[in-house]
Order: structure tokens, then sequence, then C-alpha cells
């Protein structure tokens, strides 16, 4: 799906599309299986960070265990790969977005449908747990809905690779959004990663039927606190048997906190409950894991680069908000989300240059590698230093597509960062309403 005459970067059987996500470890591309034509997610890691961290065997431990979890909603680990510098694992591809999009774009969801929601993040949990596997980072950005509806668990035994099991057989890492992790997870006396995640559950199931979380303070040892205490007020819509459930989960004692059975058996959880149909002991190959860790050289995959990544106009109209090519190219002044875009007639180099320029000083950090671009801010916001990526992509050979995500702080910062970057770059955005003789002005 390239323009004629240009490349794209392809690893293996699959061609590499846009980066989906990004993290401190890894980052999520789409991808498209070239034989089949089936659409993948490929998470990246980087092999220098695998050996820096010791994290060789804990994540060849995780990976053959999620490749062994195949559950209706968690998100299947089809294959990893590897080249000389990097980790790739093959993904199910979800459509649908994430669950938080939906309570973004429409807020608080109907307790029923909160309820359907939370059966299957249960359901979810509950076989990981069985199989010895923990999330440590749930929350709804790491819950994604098919085209279908169905909740999908991203990112489960592949989330947090950093935390280290020590001989008192507790995790010792805090990680996850402060948010949603549990009380015990932030004072490192070690911590149960079941009732962790169950915490982390019961603070989603609030903020779906709230629409706001339970605990949330722009001060860090504030909100702290408030864990600690599990200091919750209950807005007037909640149901007594939702409230009563909550404060079972949300208990900041993990002695006493409610176990998934006692959920499972709870009177407000079971309402219409379906337990999952899937089959259960399919035939699973190891071997793909093996290669990738034993250092085996015959079965190392290539990362065939390009010039900035070429887009056709069928990816051009996937990536605007609708089938009307006009919202690509309105003035980006409204309210950003994490993602935005905009297009250019100026070369791929100047542009970079025009970026570059209208970060520094707003004091960000630049780090270049061929058209992508990561800034950072050197202040620490709300939640931690603002980072941005960008890529520019030529979607002919005049004119170009830059996008741009934040990767990391809040996204309240994002947008006033993104209004004073975007009067820097007035003279590269095209204006298509402009004539082509004077688009640069």
């Amino acid at each position: 799906m390239s323009v004629p005459g240009t490349t794209r970067t392809r690893v293996g059987k699959y061609e590499l599309g846009k980066t989906l996500g990004e993290g401190s470890f890894a980052k999520v591309k789409f991808a498209r299986n070239v034989e089949t034509g089936d659409n993948v997610a490929i998470k990246v890691l980087d092999k220098d960070q695998v050996l820096r961290h010791r994290m060789v065997e804990q994540i060849k431990r995780e990976i053959s265990t999620m490749k062994l979890i195949k559950h209706p909603n968690v998100v299947k680990l089809y294959e990893v790969m590897a080249s000389k510098t990097k980790i790739y694992i093959v993904l199910e591809f979800v459509d649908g977005g994430e669950l938080f999009d939906k309570i973004v774009n429409h807020g608080r969801l109907k307790e029923d449908e909160a309820r359907r929601y939370f059966q299957q993040l249960i359901n979810a949990v509950d076989y990981c747990h069985s199989r010895g596997v923990y999330h440590r980072d749930l929350k709804p950005e790491n819950l994604l809905l098919d085209s279908f509806g169905v909740l999908k668990v991203s990112d489960f035994g592949l989330s947090a690779f950093s935390p280290q099991i020590r001989e008192d057989g507790l995790l010792h890492t805090a990680c996850g959004t402060p948010n949603y992790v549990a009380p015990e997870v932030l004072n490192d006396k070690g911590y149960d990663g079941t009732t962790a995640d169950i915490w982390s559950c019961g603070v989603i199931l609030f903020v779906l039927v709230a629409g706001y979380l339970p605990f949330d303070d722009s001060n860090l040892m504030a909100l702290y606190k408030k864990i600690y205490k599990a200091d919750v007020t209950y807005p007037s819509w909640f149901s007594s048997g939702a409230k009563k459930l909550l404060q079972r989960i949300l208990d900041p004692n993990p002695h006493t906190r409610i176990k998934i059975q006692e959920i499972l058996e709870n009177e407000w959880f079971q309402k219409g409950y379906k337990v999952p149909d899937f089959e259960h002991g399919d035939e699973v190959n190891l071997d793909d894991v093996d290669a990738v860790f034993n250092d085996s050289k015959e079965h190392l995959v290539t990362e065939k680069k390009e010039k900035p990544a070429s887009m056709n106009a069928f990816e051009l109209i996937s990536r605007s908000g609708s089938f009307d090519l006009g919202n690509l190219f309105e003035k980006q002044m409204g309210l950003v989300k994490r993602e935005t875009r905009f297009t250019s007639q100026c070369p791929a180099n100047e542009i970079m240059s025009k970026i570059e320029e209208a970060a520094k000083p707003l004091g960000f950090n630049v780090r270049k590698q061929n058209y992508k671009m990561k800034l950072k801010g050197d202040k620490t916001g709300r939640k931690g230093h603002l980072s941005v990526a960008t890529e520019v992509f030529e979607v002919a050979p005049s004119l170009h597509m830059v996008e741009l995500r934040k990767t990391g702080g809040d996204t309240l910062e994002f947008h006033k960062f993104y209004k004073s970057f975007s009067s820097g770059l007035k003279d590269i955005v095209w204006k298509p309403e402009a004539n082509s003789s004077d688009s640069r002005s």
C-alpha cells in the first residue's frame, strides 16, 4: 500500500506502519502480514536495554507464558522475532480503540454497561492469575475494544518487565500509573501481584461508573495519602450493590481485600454474567522464543529502513477523523488530545529544522533519528516530564504530513505546548484554501 517506487519498513514477513503507542521500554507499531494480509500490532523492544536491566530470563519466561494464554478478553501473542538490536513481539491488533476514549468522548457509562466491561476484565485477570501472570499496570488505556465491543486487556505479562521478585516471593518495584496502583505497591515492602491487580480493577470500575478517578490530586504526596487511606467519596448515582463491592475491592489492607473468587460470587457482579466460552489446550510452539533468547544467528530478521515513510491516499484518509479529507487540514488550534497532525509542502529536512527551532525556546530537549524526533520537556509537570514524538511522512513528492504524539506527561500540558509550538510553525503549515503560489506564505 505504498506509493510506487518507494519501499516500506519490513521485518520478516511484516510490513511496519504507524506507531500506535510508546513506553519507556517499548514502542508498539501497526503492521501487516504480507503473506496473509492480516493486521497485527508489533511491540518493539531494544535488546541493549533488556540486557542492561538484566531482564532476559524474566522476559523469556513472560513471553513463553503469554504464548500459552488464549482467552477472548486478552490480546493474543502470536510470535516473537529478533534482529541484531531489537526484539519484536507480534500481537493481535484490536481495532475498536481504548475503553478510555469511550469515557473521554461520552462521559461515564451506565452501570449495566460498566458491569459488562468489568465482568470481562475480571474474567481476563482471573484466567491470567491462574497461570501465574500478573499485569501490574491495569488502567483504562490498557483496555481495548474490538469492533464488536468485546474488551481485550493488552500488555498482560508484558507491561512492566522491570519488577523483580525477591526470595520472599513478592514483587518489589512500584510501577504503573499512580492513580491506579494499590497502596502496598507504593510503599516498597513487597506486594502480591494478585491483590494489586484486584485494586486496579476496582479503580477502573469506579472510573467507568463515575466518569472520574476515585483518587486524584495534582500533588503526588497528597495523592499517595488518599490512596493509603482509601479516601473515596461515592457519587449519589452509584447503586448500593456497586458501592458495597467497591468498598471491599478498595480496601487498603491487601490481606482483607476481596479475592477474585468472592467477586465472581458477588450479587451485583453476577447480574447478567456470562461464563467465558473458549477452547483450552491448543498446542503452542515455543521454538521462536528459544531462538530469540539463545542468540541464534540463523533466525535473525532484518529491519529494512527507508527515507520518510510514504503514505498513500487510503492511509491519509484513515488517519483523518472521518472520510472527509478536510479534517486533515483544518487549523489545529482547537482542543488537542494525545495526537495531532498537520501537512506541509516544505522539504522534509526543512520541516525537521523548523520543528527543532520551535521546540527549543519552549524548553524541550531534541533527539533526532532519520525523519523522527523526540522532544522532552526539561520541567517536571503534573505527570512527570512532557514528552512528544514527531514523525514526517511523505504523502506525495511535494507534500508531507507531520504527526505529533504525546508519549509522556499530562494531556492538558500537551495542549498548552501545542498552542505555543504551532505558532512557531505557521510558515511551513500548508493551508489548502490558499493558492499553490502563496501556500507557503
